[in-house]
């Protein structure tokens, strides 16, 4: 029978995000994301041995991997919110939802978080098959594979997840608490395993008196995990083991007919058959129950379940985005719900009928005022409240469907945008926005041959320091009564997709200021990256003059550093020139009179040629019809670094009510990034002089 062990796995907040206060007494709902495991062995507390959580076999209980409480401490009455998506992408354990709690707990979570307190993820899970892998031997899990000695979680069952001030390590970490009522076949080692655990390699080579010393203190071990071992008692004798054994199992038996009071035979069975403990089947028990709101059931078929996504589907396809993209975010059974008839054009007026009907209310389609408004709001907030508490769950949700469909819309139009930038700077994350200072080592000089002595002497190292600093940009949305009683979802959406496309063009804006306004003199004879004068126009001579300073950059001792340009970027005015240049191997330039010039293009396919109508004197200082640009391949060295808020790197949007004199919801959305001049020798500029 297998044991279940209870895993508390802890790691950073890696992401939170938060909506700004309204001032009224309706609760504004704030969202967090978290990345509560990235698959490594852990070093815990009671263990002998790192333990790794198999992710390919963690299951998360409720319809879609949705709806755990979030807690503070692991304190049942310490609610702070709800999951709204918990998935295993690669080798990460990522968890998103909801800060719905309505009382202080949740208030101090979100007011610390907001004063930068680095809260920490603590996953609360029951284990319920644990693999021993011995020393010398090897796994796989998450796709890869640990050495032993080592455990691993095979499976797992995720009850909750929690807020807590400290984790057992400020990266991905665990603490298990080993509380097992009784030892599985997996988890107990013979001797030889033990022995081979501890460090001792060769049996054969102990004495006798080794063999027995060190049998006694296995046996001790092993007595260690039995439900009446205490911390420094010796081990039971068998009879009082057996006893408290049987002992454990009638109370967790007791327990199980408690919690299902003779309505849940089918649930009963399974918890004592299968070993669970009272937790999860208060769970099981609360799954099966699902009992009414205050006002009506919260519906639980099966078609329900996938009605929120389709509908959330549907009204992407309503909002005018292509069907083989909203395909791509959503399954082939959503999709063809999405198009039935009965959603095929679902807009605002048909989100707040479902909202309505999913929290147990009556609604007859028709005219949309004031009160029905009210009631969608209300409908809503009571359906969010009965998912955290345990009373129910719905994937229709006003909010979260208008917040779903609006990222999407923003993200289609944000990645809509041809943007060049990234093509040329390097693209990092920092965990703030503090300023941050960047240092790029460069070894001073190459091997040297090594003497008859053998010695191999030191490599000098020089920094080479740059800065960079996040700052946010942003709008506000509303969804306004107005836009609800007119079914207007396309005027609503109109402000996602301003804010889509605005921020891949503030981004664009902001590394084409700065690359023009040249700071500190970027590019200047001094740091041998300039080029003008007479014939620096863009053709075959011009560009060999820009390759040859990139291939004459030294580094501070004079020695070349062999870098080579990948990327050509010129003016939209210049983007023809630029093509031929890069495509055509034969090309006749003009020249002097009686003056032979070949017509082979030496730089046929060299480079990627980029144009940007940035570059032209369009009203941003320094801009100019006829200068271009090489530069080096950003991956090895970047002459322009973009840097984005902890990995987020597109733009975000949040929602939460409006005041309370305004009968609407509000969202609010911004993106924070950050650029900066980095190394001055990844980049050659030309002023492109006849």
């Amino acid at each position: 029978m297998p044991t279940e062990r209870s895993l508390t796995l802890c790691a950073p907040v890696e992401g939170w995000v938060e909506a700004s206060a309204d001032g009224s007494d309706a609760p504004a709902l704030r969202r967090f994301s978290m990345t509560a495991y990235t698959g490594g062995a852990m070093v815990l507390a009671h263990w002998d041995h790192p333990v790794v959580v198999d992710l390919a076999g963690i299951d998360v209980p409720g319809s879609g991997l949705k709806g755990r409480p979030i807690l503070k401490d692991h304190n049942r009455s310490l609610i702070v919110g709800h999951t709204d998506s918990v998935r295993v992408e690669g080798s990460q354990l990522l968890v998103e939802g909801v800060i719905s709690g309505a009382g202080p707990v949740a208030r101090e979570v979100v007011e610390s978080s907001r004063n930068g307190f680095p809260w920490q993820a603590s996953l609360g899970a029951v284990a319920i098959q644990m693999e021993y892998v011995p020393r010398g031997k090897k796994a796989a899990a998450n796709g890869r594979e640990f050495e032993g000695p080592v455990q691993i979680a095979r499976r797992s069952v995720l009850n909750e997840v929690s807020f807590v001030a400290l984790g057992a390590d400020d990266n991905t970490s665990a603490a298990v608490a080993a509380s097992a009522a009784q030892t599985v076949k997996e988890d107990v080692m013979t001797f030889e395993q033990w022995l081979e655990a501890k460090g001792f390699t060769d049996p054969a080579s102990l004495s006798e008196t080794q063999k027995t010393n060190l049998e006694a203190l296995y046996q001790a071990d092993k007595a260690s995990l039995s439900p009446d071992a205490g911390e420094g008692t010796d081990a039971a004798p068998p009879a009082a083991r057996i006893r408290a054994e049987a002992a454990a199992e009638t109370r967790r038996i007791a327990e199980v007919r408690r919690i299902c009071a003779g309505r849940h035979a089918e649930i009963e069975a399974n918890a004592i058959g299968e070993g669970w403990d009272s937790t999860r089947t208060e769970l099981e028990v609360l799954r099966a129950e699902r009992p009414s709101l205050p006002g009506g059931g919260v519906r639980r078929d099966a078609d329900h379940a996938q009605s929120g996504r389709a509908l959330e589907a549907a009204m992407c396809l309503s909002a005018g985005l292509p069907e083989k993209q909203v395909g791509a975010w959503y399954d082939e059974k959503t999709m063809n719900a999405a198009v039935a008839s009965d959603l095929r054009g679902a807009g605002l007026h048909t989100l707040i009928y479902e909202t309505i009907r999913a929290a147990g209310d009556h609604v007859r389609p028709g005219r949309v005022d004031n009160e029905m408004i009210r009631a969608a709001f209300a409908a809503d907030r009571r359906l969010i409240q009965a998912a955290v508490g345990g009373a129910g769950f719905s994937t229709i949700s006003l909010s979260g469907i208008l917040s779903n469909v609006a990222n999407k819309t923003m993200l289609a139009a944000y990645t809509a945008v041809e943007s060049v930038v990234a093509l040329f700077s390097a693209e990092t994350d920092v965990n703030d926005f503090k300023e941050v200072t960047r240092y790029r080592l460069t070894g001073n000089g190459v091997f040297e041959k090594v003497g008859p002595d053998g010695e191999l002497k030191h490599a000098g190292l020089s920094e080479q320091a740059y800065t960079n600093k996040v700052e946010t940009y942003g709008r506000m949305i509303a969804l306004t009564r107005q836009m609800m009683i007119n079914d207007d979802l396309g005027a609503f959406l109109q402000i996602p997709r301003l804010i889509g496309r605005m921020s891949a063009l503030k981004r664009e804006e902001a590394v084409f200021e700065l690359l023009l306004a040249n700071p500190d003199s970027f590019f200047s004879a001094g740091n041998k990256n300039s080029i003008s004068g007479a014939d620096t126009a863009l053709s075959i001579d011009a560009l060999t003059k820009g390759e040859q300073q990139f291939l004459d950059q030294t580094d501070s001792e004079g020695k070349p550093i062999l870098l080579t340009p990948s990327v050509l970027l010129v003016p939209s005015s210049l983007k023809v020139t630029a093509q031929v240049l890069m495509t055509e191997t034969r090309i006749n330039e003009t020249t002097e009179a009686n003056k032979p010039k070949p017509a082979v293009n030496p730089h046929a396919g060299k480079w990627r040629p980029v144009a940007s109508p940035y570059l032209n004197a369009q009203g941003l200082t320094g801009g100019s019809a006829k200068a271009w640009y090489l530069f080096a391949n950003p991956a090895d060295v970047a002459a322009i670094e973009i840097a984005y808020l902890r990995g987020k790197r597109t733009p975000t949007i949040e929602s939460g009510e409006t005041d309370f004199n305004t009968l609407g919801m509000q969202w609010r959305g911004y993106f924070d990034f950050g650029v900066a001049m980095q190394d001055p020798r990844a980049a050659v500029k030309s002023k492109g002089e006849a």
